[in-house]
């Protein structure tokens, strides 16, 4: 069933680069596909959840104002928690001129064990998140980690599509396998790729993927056997703020992962406009929280605001 969903300040969509949620052709059998499509603009009463089209079991129930209602949080909503062969998860966020959301969820995805006995292509697992944020607009992406478990054929996929003067703040979190349960990812595959436009020209594209014959994994150069890898990427309007302030930051940045003795865990660099933080190491909760410190420190120069821990990161 298809849920489209509007509500009574939803504005008409001009950026002509939103997509409809609908299923994929030919998918395998088997398959459980999934489509959620959420639109947010700045209405009198501030930012609303304007529009939402489902298809599958992807959802969201109602927007949280925890810091006021000019920003709107998110939590995105998927009960079966993890992503088998040949399923197909796609998410399509449109943040109009002016609205602020923050989109996050209440716990880690899951990428399973690929099934053996299908034919090639169909062991397919497939995440695509889009974000298109219009003039003046402001988005944070922070879902939690994604668990890439051994034996997974996983696809995942960020898209960003900013405007000069909008604002974006986003990261993701991958984990292979279970270490701390013995569950080494000692096989299978896995490519995260993270894409940024802006005023639809690419400013960064970002690949790894993950093979047993390419040994990216255990690679000195590579991962050099670290079972967790993440990127957190902030992207501010132009000329605000300015270049000066861009130094500052991030030599603030590195000072506060020198005090937190991630300093060899933690890589800032800044591609144009484009703020780049990775992390490198064993733990999801430690990666999550550097980038929390980092975040705190990133949100007030981004966007006028400080940071709000969303409730659902506590439970």
């Amino acid at each position: 069933m298809t849920i489209d969903t509007v509500t009574e300040h939803a504005k008409p969509v001009v950026n002509d680069l939103i997509t409809t949620a609908s299923a994929p052709k030919n998918a395998p059998r088997n398959s459980w596909l999934a489509n959620l499509s959420l639109e947010f603009s700045l209405t009198p009463s501030g930012t609303q959840l304007t529009r939402t089209k489902r298809n599958g079991p992807l959802s969201v129930q109602k927007a949280f104002y925890p810091e006021g209602r000019d920003c709107a949080h998110i939590y995105l909503l998927h009960p079966p928690a993890g992503i088998v062969s040949g399923d197909e998860l796609r998410l399509n966020i449109q943040v109009n001129e002016q609205a602020h959301s923050l989109v996050t969820t209440p716990g880690a995805n899951r990428f399973y064990r690929a099934r053996e006995d299908l034919t090639i292509g169909d062991s397919k697992q497939i995440q695509h998140c889009e974000l298109l944020l219009a003039k003046q607009a402001k988005c944070e992406n922070f879902p939690l980690e994604t668990i890439v478990y051994e034996g997974a054929d996983g696809f995942n996929t960020v898209d960003v599509y900013l405007q000069p003067d909008s604002a974006y703040l986003g990261w993701d979190i991958t984990c292979l396998g279970l270490p701390s349960s013995d569950q080494y990812f000692n096989k299978g595959s896995y490519t995260q790729l993270n894409r940024v436009y802006c005023a639809d020209t690419l400013i960064y594209h970002d690949r790894i993927a993950i093979k047993p014959e390419n040994n990216i994994h255990q690679h000195i150069a590579g991962l050099n056997n670290h079972s967790v890898f993440a990127t957190f990427m902030a992207y501010a309007p132009t000329g605000q703020p300015s270049e000066i302030e861009h130094k500052a930051l991030v030599e603030q940045l590195r000072e506060c992962m020198l005090e937190a003795g991630a300093e060899h865990k933690i890589s800032i660099s800044q591609i144009r406009q484009l703020l780049v933080i990775r992390y490198l190491g064993q733990h999801a909760e430690e990666c999550k929280s550097l980038f929390i410190l980092l975040w705190q420190k990133i949100r007030p120069l981004y966007l006028n605001k400080a940071a709000n821990i969303p409730r659902v990161w506590h439970t």
